[in-house]
């Protein structure tokens, strides 16, 4: 089993920054992707953003050109910088990692999800 703990949300004013963290419990043999995801109020989850084991990534229109995703693949951690930021990016952001080994030799690929921040976007 493995948790993936996010850290760094909060409360910011709107143009301002924070950074999210994700790190899992444990270390891991390979994860395919790992990616944010956002909920609102009221709102079905959206992902946010993804990154692969190579380094590709892809964003959600609404956050393209400020928002930067990044990992280290040696730790299975994902960040999220977040600058800019609006009232409307005001949500609960989740961690997930996708396509999972835990071990070497595993045959089975497994998804994670973390627990949730919220981040609250409000002056």
């Amino acid at each position: 089993q493995v948790l993936l703990v996010e850290s760094g949300g909060g409360l910011v004013q709107p143009g301002g920054s924070l950074r999210l963290s994700c790190a899992a419990s444990r270390r891991i043999f390979s994860i395919n992707a790992m990616g944010w995801y956002r909920q609102a109020p009221g709102k079905q989850r959206e992902l946010v953003a993804v990154i692969t084991t190579g380094g590709s990534t892809n964003y959600t229109d609404a956050v393209k050109g400020r928002f930067t995703i990044s990992r280290d693949n040696a730790w299975g951690t994902v960040y999220l910088q977040m600058n800019s930021l609006k009232p409307e990016d005001a949500a609960v952001y989740y961690c997930n990692a996708d396509g999972v080994r835990l071990n070497y030799g595993d045959r089975s690929y497994h998804n994670y999800w973390g627990q949730g921040t919220q981040v609250t976007v409000s002056s």
